[in-house]
């Protein structure tokens, strides 16, 4: 009786040792394992209008050199059209409204920016925008020398 008891005792060690031992090489292929999702990362926040004229005002004092008042000026006035432009996509009207909307903001934002800023400083501030932001080349011309 008492060695059909080790033996019984033995066996269970056995089966449960080598269930321990496939699972420390990962052979246990009866076993399912669930796949570890990972994290979602969060969606980031959009940008304030702050946060956007902020970005991109060192590219446009890099192109343009403004005097700190201008500067201020500048800051203000981008951030209150930035921040209207901000409003009407977060309405999501028609696409036909929407232009209309952008181009309201665009002429008053010009309007504003004239009576604000120097002349030349305003001119060089659109040229800026409608460059979209990147250096104009200026086109050199080479000229012909007549032989004779």
């Amino acid at each position: 009786m008492r060695a059909n008891q080790h033996h019984i005792l033995l066996i269970l060690f056995f089966f449960a040792a080598s269930f321990y031992a496939e699972a420390q090489y990962g052979t246990m292929s009866r076993r399912r394992i669930a796949p570890q999702t990972q994290d979602k990362p969060e969606p980031a926040e959009p940008m304030t209008a702050e946060e956007l004229v902020e970005a991109e005002m060192p590219k446009l004092l890099e192109a343009i050199e403004f005097s700190e008042f201008e500067q201020a000026i500048l800051k203000s006035i981008l951030t209150k059209y930035v921040q209207q432009r901000i409003e009407i996509q977060i309405l999501k009207l028609e696409p036909e409204k929407t232009r209309e909307a952008y181009e309201q903001i665009n002429l008053k934002q010009d309007e504003e920016l004239k009576a604000s800023l120097p002349a030349d400083k305003f001119e060089a501030l659109k040229e800026y925008r409608e460059n979209r932001g990147k250096k104009s080349k200026s086109k050199k011309r080479k000229k012909k020398k007549n032989k004779s």
